[in-house]
């Protein structure tokens, strides 16, 4: 599948540290394949747009659905989030994380070709969209799933991998909505398994209201950072509102009312129990220190436990974990006053700064 490059075009394959677990010519593909996949990169097959450009849906010629990100002349990424991108997935695979099936570098272009996600992102799914809402299970399924895929970055090579841009728009869904995590251009791999952080001295990057206020502040890098994120996401997840809405709104709101700040798809539907595992995980992950948050493998099993808590009967006692209005919580399931003085202020404090290195909030809706 190899072709030739048009002079001038840099190719990936030419970018210095390119030395991959896995050969990357086996991954290019030819640019006349990706036109004719996509009816020559037709505008009505764009199924979301974002920093690095827009995303196509298409289909091979052996019929193998795909999703196909095109980097927009004008955009601020360019070959270092491709290469980036490409040195992630060649090396990486797990079942939560969206696979790479081949990229493009001839003519002058920079194209990423994925595995198409029927049920696009997750964001879409708890606001902003038309879709129905989630139920509890399956959300927590989704946060499980998103989970395991970052602690295998966290945790599965020789040199540890941080996502640096988790957030709902970049866990997409299949078609069984299982999770997958996607958008690794931003990605930092070289994080020694006995390191605690790294510190960086290139641009803070990330989205708004996600950035782990430790990195953003001093930059220091660290496998925490990705957690403090996955925090962020968890909240979301919980409230179904914009992030930054719903951590200044935490911050606003006295103990004991976490009822008015939930989705009100989910108020009756969620075990007590299983609503205290998930919220005091949550309230882990965005502590202000990453030497206060939890690993990754906490977080899922945490998750994993939230999710057992919400399926179980308790035979000797029906009525403790029996589904009951959140407003009848104990307060101890209702209390987040102490996010007061992390999340909410570094959020309000983050939008204030008006940094300009910080990468748009992508969302690339796969499927829809």
């Amino acid at each position: 599948m190899g072709s030739k490059h048009s002079k001038g075009t840099t190719s990936i394959s030419d970018a210095p540290n390119s030395n991959y677990r896995v050969p990357i010519e086996n991954y290019r593909v030819p640019f006349a394949a990706l036109q004719e996949a996509t009816n020559d990169f037709d505008e009505s097959l764009v199924i979301g747009k974002g920093g690095f450009g827009n995303v196509y849906r298409g289909v091979l010629c052996d019929g193998t659905k795909v999703a196909l990100k095109r980097l927009n002349a004008a955009s601020r990424q360019g070959l270092a989030e491709f290469r980036t991108e490409i040195e992630m997935l060649s090396q990486f695979r797990h079942p939560h994380l969206v696979s790479l099936i081949g990229y493009c570098d001839e003519n002058n272009e920079m194209i990423l070709v994925f595995e198409y996600m029927e049920n696009g992102n997750l964001k879409s799914h708890l606001y902003g969209s038309d879709l129905p809402s989630m139920g509890w299970e399956q959300r927590l399924e989704i946060c499980i799933g998103a989970a395991r895929g970052l602690h295998y970055l966290h945790t599965g090579y020789v040199n540890a991998a941080i996502h640096r841009d988790v957030k709902s728009a970049n866990i997409l869904l299949d078609e069984n909505f299982v999770a997958k995590v996607t958008d690794f251009g931003l990605s930092k791999i070289g994080l020694e398994l006995d390191q605690t952080h790294i510190s960086t001295t290139t641009r803070v990057v990330g989205t708004f209201g996600y950035i782990d206020p430790e990195y953003y502040r001093n930059g220091r890098l660290s496998e925490k950072s990705d957690v403090y994120s996955f925090g962020v996401v968890l909240l979301e997840v919980l409230c179904a509102r914009p992030t930054v809405v719903s951590l200044t709104e935490w911050g606003n709101k006295k103990k004991g009312q976490l009822e008015q700040i939930i989705d009100p798809n989910l108020v009756g539907k969620i075990r007590p129990d299983s609503l205290r595992k998930f919220g005091e995980i949550a309230e882990k992950c965005i502590a202000i220190y990453g030497e206060d948050r939890p690993s990754m493998g906490d977080v899922l099993w945490s998750l994993e436990y939230a999710l057992h808590l919400q399926q179980s009967v308790i035979h000797d006692n029906p009525e403790e974990n029996s589904t009951i209005p959140i407003g009848e919580l104990s307060p101890q399931v209702n209390d987040f006053s102490h996010i007061n003085g992390s999340a909410s202020a570094s959020h309000v404090w983050m939008i204030s700064s008006n940094s300009g290195d910080l990468s748009d909030d992508e969302s690339y809706s796969y499927g829809r």
